[in-house]
């Protein structure tokens, strides 16, 4: 059977298209195709529902966030902010929440003449984190709905190393103390809850943290540059997970059509060690519960188009004049891998690099050393695909080999198809023929596309992942090796070192197949000028290093011309 490595090619191409669009869906917050099916409703398990008890969320001042309550007393509140050399912080002395939070080493996706943030409780936007008691029989506990007193103390950084920020309330016999310590060079912000029974019968109550996120797409998002925005979880049992704003409204709206049914959620419910999180495009805050602490774990729908996650603790029973205190974290920054990996186990898998995990981390790992030598990202791609081919070279040879030695033979192919026009059966047995006597494998030609195509697809979730890249110029117009090329420069001399690899292969006999071959460049590089721009400046010297290898061993196969002889 004459099997054509164009059609080789064409396969990995499709697949490729495939496997990049089914990562687009699942960044998209759609179902990948290859994800299990949705569990179904299935009745309560033992316990309690950890987040049946928990107040609605509020906004900042007097004003409630859609569906939330405002609290039973009239609260003049205040917003306290705090700076350290990384972030400047608001906390609302309504409830102690952390309101808003700004990056300052971090520019915004959008205008980059702001500063990234994080958490925020403004029209449209709602992230916030919030810490709170349960558990009261009568009367309620301190929640992130009460009034809070704030205790004088710096909220500049300065020449210190710490800030702390305490918040005291007290209600229904019992005293929550907040204390927030942020510190220099740091995005986890360590929070410590203590709680004093003052009143004169024992108490039992539960200590809730949560995040609240609206379940609007971030701004800038596109298809073509779609990125996942939504809870994760990690336990040691259970592992990473990811959620979706989607999957917890359609839980919500199942639970309301069979309240007598309990809806069994798809993730971890209890555990004493891991951590929730909201994750976004090269961002995360993350809620690290105090280790070896058992804690249930919850997602619910807040209000509409408002969704939390979080973790509830018992605290025990506390007598009268007892006090309590559990530390937990909140890591609230950028996902870099080295930053993740100190604050929790499996905090780093937020950076998400898709299904080739297993060879985009080594990668990135790779890329990291390189860069500390050269500190530029553009140069450290650059070396980085010199030291691929290199990895590859035996394998690249072998294939260019191949395609040399067809193209040398395709005359004598073209022969034996005009031949046996009539005969496919006798015009493949003497093509393998020809195969065998010159000794060429029609297939050699496509393994070195095969065996890049992985590091491909790694290299884009590398890129499309790693904050460190974002923002990163190289030369010249690349001010962002993240973005597309403001330009289309590269995917043009992409186009163009892909049309001169093709007029080094061997011209395929059929014309109709020839056109689609030339086509093969256009679709690519059209498709390049959506893709981070050092993805791109990877291909296109990729391509350029391929081509003068193809040219050196093509040339070395070429067949010897004939001498003219001159006859007297």
């Amino acid at each position: 059977m004459d099997i054509n490595k164009r059609t080789i090619l064409w396969i990995v191409f499709s697949v490729s298209l495939f496997f990049l669009w089914d990562q687009w869906m699942v960044s998209n917050n759609k179902p990948s195709f290859f994800a299990p099916p949705v569990q179904q409703a299935a009745k309560a398990p033992a316990g309690k529902d950890a987040a049946s008890a928990l107040p609605a969320a509020t906004a900042t001042g007097a004003a409630a966030l859609p569906g939330g309550a405002a609290p039973a007393t009239a609260f003049k509140s205040e917003r306290i902010t705090v700076t350290t050399d990384v972030v400047r912080a608001d906390i609302d002395t309504l409830g102690g929440q952390l309101v808003r939070l700004e990056l300052l080493k971090f520019k915004d996706g959008i205008d980059e003449k702001k500063n990234q943030v994080l958490f925020e409780a403004s029209a449209g936007k709602t992230y916030l984190a919030q810490t709170g008691l349960v558990g009261a029989v009568a009367g309620s506990f301190p929640t992130h709905q009460t009034g809070f007193v704030a205790q004088p103390g710096a909220r500049m950084l300065d020449g210190g190393n710490q800030i702390q920020v305490v918040l005291e309330a007290l209600e229904g016999g019992v005293k929550l103390t907040k204390t927030f310590t942020f510190k220099r060079g740091d995005y986890v912000i360590d929070v410590r809850h203590d709680v004093t029974n003052v009143g004169a019968a024992p108490v039992k109550p539960e200590l809730y943290a949560q995040l609240v996120h609206d379940g609007n797409k971030p701004a800038g998002d596109s298809y073509f540059n779609s990125s996942y925005t939504g809870p994760t979880l990690f336990t040691a049992a259970d592992k990473y997970k990811k959620l979706t704003f989607e999957k917890i409204e359609k839980e919500a709206t199942e639970q309301l059509a069979k309240p007598d049914v309990k809806i069994v959620p798809d993730h971890a419910i209890a555990a004493d060690n891991g951590w929730i999180a909201i994750s976004q495009h090269f961002f995360v805050s993350a809620f690290v519960p105090q280790d070896k602490t058992q804690h249930d774990i919850f997602t619910k729908k807040v209000s509409t188009n408002t969704y939390a996650i979080g973790t509830v603790t018992p605290l025990g029973v506390l007598a009268p004049g007892a006090t309590i205190s559990n530390h937990a974290k909140l890591y609230s920054g950028p996902q870099e891998s080295k930053l993740l990996e100190n604050v929790s186990p499996g905090l780093d898998l937020v950076k998400d690099y898709g299904f080739l995990t297993v060879i985009a981390k080594p990668m990135f790992w790779v890329m990291e050393q390189i860069h500390k030598v050269l500190g530029n990202w553009g140069w450290t791609i650059i070396v980085f695909t010199i030291l691929i081919k290199l990895l590859f070279f035996p394998l690249s040879a072998a294939g260019y080999r191949s395609m040399a030695k067809m193209k040398v033979v395709t005359p004598k192919m073209q022969a034996i198809r005009e031949r046996y026009k009539g005969d496919p059966q006798k015009m493949n047995q003497a093509t393998m023929e020809l195969y065998k006597t010159e000794k060429i494998n029609p297939l050699g030609g496509c393994l070195p596309i095969l065996v890049q195509m992985p590091v491909f697809i790694a290299l884009y979730w590398v890129l499309q992942a790693s904050v460190e890249i974002r923002g990163a110029p190289w030369i010249g117009w690349i001010t962002n090796l993240a973005d597309p090329d403001p330009w289309f420069i590269l995917p043009v001399l992409y186009a163009i070192s892909m049309f001169i690899t093709t007029k080094l292969n061997p011209a395929p006999a059929d014309p109709m197949q020839a056109k689609m071959m030339l086509f093969m460049p256009l679709a690519f590089s059209v498709m390049f000028f959506f893709f981070p721009s050092g993805l791109v400046l990877y291909w296109v010297v990729n391509n350029v290093l391929s081509i003068g290898q193809q040219w050196v061993i093509t040339k070395k196969y070429a067949p010897a011309e004939t001498p003219v002889s001159l006859s007297k």
